[in-house]
């Protein structure tokens, strides 16, 4: 009878301890995010807003929203401070009418934040975000996602800008008329452009110049190193994560990851499990491997959250929607990071290199834009009128033009 008592006792006070360090990781954990923004860098929510309503926000109430991964209760729960939701169409709209359908995201990424303002607030600022965070509420950024968007027209850019937009991600998974995507490193699609064109640097410059975050999800590793040269301001990965834990391609490489930290950039990590684990299964902990490993190759600073919510299929266990922030920094507490290195990864890596991309910007007032079009050979097709362009006649999509390539394609479909 004494041995089993001891030995009840003894589970007794394992348990007891066992409890009391998760309890003491978790009001740490809270601290933290009470004392330090969490900034996400991609969620796709505006997506599902278009995919299950057609974007009629009078349609849905983001406080019962249960089909996504996305809604004000579980944003409240994982104490997130600021979002980049992602304004994604696909690429089956470029040369159609991407730029419409990318200005009714970014209209209905302003609407929602207009319908929740005792949620959201609109930031378009370093300085917006750290204000929002004042105020308990949840700040609303806008990123493009995808270069396709801007139909290679820095003018279009310029304007995106204006509307609040404030990164681009290159390509998503489709080459532009100016950027392979990553896809050319699968040699599942040919690279067009030997990684960058001329325009495309063009496009780099120009974000720079207006204060516009680049963003190198998507683009082909060349791209990104080219991109890093280049680039005045630094970088972003605004949802990849490790290659050398999961060797997908749209992951990053450890020698881009040191370039990275060289240039003061930041790469915020998806949770994607294709991406964590390059399976379709995946957990808590597989995500905080490449916590772990981006902060052994490159260091804390460049460390950032983008979990790719409401944009894949499959999320990891532990990890199942946007409330579950929390137990990833817990998870990363558990595993020794610092409370510095957690306000790190937490938001203050993305406010410092929004506030030197800001700082590029003001360096560069006094250079105006860029106003050279994108040589038409490199973006004339049977929908795209040439107007501006010397010595060009407009047959854009004229009834004499179009059923010829029609045509033309069909027989070609034929033959071979």
């Amino acid at each position: 009878m004494t041995m089993d008592l001891i030995r009840t006792v003894c589970l007794m006070l394992c348990a007891f301890t066992v409890n009391s360090i998760a309890n003491e990781l978790k009001d740490r954990a809270l601290k933290l995010m009470a004392e330090t923004p969490l900034i996400d860098g991609h969620n796709d929510l505006p997506w599902q807003l278009r995919n299950k309503f057609n974007n009629q926000l009078n349609e849905t109430n983001l406080y019962t929203l249960n089909s996504t991964h996305t809604n004000i209760p579980k944003i409240k729960a994982g104490h997130l401070s600021a979002q980049f939701w992602a304004a994604y169409v696909p690429c089956d709209t470029q040369y159609k009418d991407a730029v419409r359908q990318t200005l009714e995201q970014i209209d209905v990424i302003h609407r929602m934040c207009q319908k929740y303002p005792e949620v959201f607030t609109f930031a378009a600022s370093s300085q917006d975000i750290e204000d929002a965070f004042k105020q308990n509420k949840t700040a609303c950024l806008i990123g493009v996602e995808g270069g396709h968007s801007i139909d290679s027209s820095l003018g279009t850019l310029r304007l995106m800008y204006q509307l609040g937009v404030r990164y681009l991600t290159l390509t998503h998974s489709c080459n532009t008329p100016w950027v392979d995507n990553w896809l050319v490193d699968t040699d599942s699609e040919t690279a067009v452009h030997d990684g960058l064109s001329e325009f495309g640097k063009q496009v780099v410059f120009e974000m720079n110049r207006i204060g516009m975050l680049v963003d190198l999800a998507h683009v082909s590793e060349k791209v990104m190193k080219q991109v890093l040269e280049i680039s005045k301001a630094p970088i972003i990965f605004s949802h990849s994560s490790a290659y050398s834990i999961c060797p997908h391609k749209r992951n990053v490489p450890d020698d881009v990851l040191r370039e990275v930290k060289n240039k003061n950039g930041i790469v915020m990590i998806n949770f994607y499990n294709d991406y964590v684990t390059c399976q379709k299964a995946a957990n808590l902990s597989h995500v905080a491997d490449h916590f772990d490993h981006i902060k052994k190759v490159a260091g804390s600073s460049i460390i950032g959250f983008g979990g790719d919510y409401d944009g894949v299929p499959r999320v990891p266990d532990g990890l199942e929607d946007v409330s579950k922030y929390p137990d990833l920094v817990i998870e990363l507490l558990r595993r020794g990071w610092t409370d510095d290195e957690i306000k790190d990864a937490l938001g203050r890596n993305l406010l410092r290199v929004f506030r030197e991309v800001e700082r590029v910007r003001d360096s560069l007032n006094g250079v105006t834009p860029d106003d050279v079009p994108i040589p038409l050979k490199e973006v004339q097709n049977p929908c795209r009128t040439n107007y501006g362009y010397p010595d060009t006649q407009s047959s854009a999509c004229t009834p004499s033009l179009y059923p010829l390539v029609l045509a033309l394609t069909l027989l070609t479909k034929i033959l071979v």
